[in-house]
């Protein structure tokens, strides 16, 4: 018997965020999923666990000539990029997949919504976005709001880098604008949604679960790590002339080496700080005044999770640090 179900390729399928969004397609039951994976990775235990849940391993290069490409995508319904923006071209697959008949394309966002002329990673994202529209392609943009994991402060047992630890417990200014923050592994339930749902086609969707101060992120970490006032303690306080100065000088180190990944994240670090905390682009009202639809009023049914309730979680694990290391 033929299965009818639509076929999700998934680029960037062992990632954090491909992850999230393979686990989310596999639990909703409503689609068959390939994930394109390159020679060097076949062998590494993320792709035997994704082959033991059904999922098919389609082999290859976004680097690889065209007509590679179009193979790749035979038979591809929807095309899901989770590949760093940054460093990846993503034309000629998007191109590849308009040939060959892809019904929509949700190129790689999948952070923060916000204006052009802020943060150069975005810029990237920008032009992609011009791009399908010039190729005349079904897409979907989806944008998470800033990750729950990232935006509560590291307790003292953590055994992260102290670069690490420093960044969780920063505030940025007073501390009072509000961010919108999604639980990273929750994405891929979002997302099996979105992408079978015919409102969402050739429109920009905001997933979020929760919108919170960073001073009430601050105090929630406080309180239920359990560190209370050793761990405001060390809370450090960033100020929007701190951040001026740290995008100036990562500026510097980006343009030394731009394709060398650690030389970047200084720069666009803090461009994402001055986005969210100083000129607040990460909010649900801007998201709607830029046109985004909202997840939440599209999808009541889906549980949202709370900040307060994530906590608990993130407090518990071994290593609340574990999504700061790259692998």
């Amino acid at each position: 018997m033929t299965n009818n179900k639509p076929l999700v390729l998934v680029l960037g399928g062992t990632g954090n965020t491909g992850t999230s969004i393979v686990d989310g397609l596999l639990r909703s039951g409503n689609f068959r999923i390939a994930v394109l994976v390159r020679p060097a990775s076949v062998t590494k235990p993320k792709v035997d666990n994704l082959k033991a849940s059904g999922v098919e391993i389609r082999i290859g290069e976004l680097s690889d000539d065209y007509e590679k490409l179009k193979g790749y995508l035979q038979g591809v319904d929807v095309l899901i990029s989770t590949v760093n923006a940054r460093f990846v071209s993503q034309r000629d697959i998007f191109r590849a997949a308009k040939d060959v008949g892809v019904e929509r394309i949700i190129p790689c966002d999948w952070a923060t919504p916000g204006a052009r002329g802020v943060r150069e990673l975005v810029e990237v994202k920008f032009e992609i976005r011009d791009y399908l529209k010039e190729l005349g392609v079904g897409y979907t943009i989806i944008d998470v709001g800033w990750w729950m994991q990232f935006y509560l402060p590291l307790p003292l047992r953590s055994n992260a880098a102290p670069r690490f630890k420093e960044m969780s417990w920063s505030i940025y200014g007073t501390g009072e604008s509000k961010n919108l923050l999604t639980n990273l592994h929750h994405i891929g339930t979002w997302v099996a949604r979105i992408i079978a749902d015919p409102r969402t086609l050739n429109k920009n969707v905001i997933i979020w679960e929760d919108e919170v101060t960073q001073k009430d992120a601050h105090e929630i970490g406080a309180r239920v790590s359990g560190d209370g006032d050793a761990l405001r303690e060390k809370r450090i306080y960033v100020s929007e002339q701190d951040v001026h100065k740290q995008i100036a000088d990562g500026r510097v180190v980006y343009a030394k080496n731009p394709t060398h990944y650690p030389s970047t994240i200084p720069l666009l670090w803090c461009q994402y700080m001055l986005s969210i905390h100083f000129l607040q682009e990460n909010t649900l009202e801007n998201a709607k005044r830029l046109g985004y639809l909202d997840a939440r009023e599209l999808y009541p049914d889906i549980p949202a999770q709370s900040l307060e309730e994530y906590a608990k979680e993130f407090y518990s694990l071994p290593e609340p640090a574990e999504v700061y290391v790259r692998e």
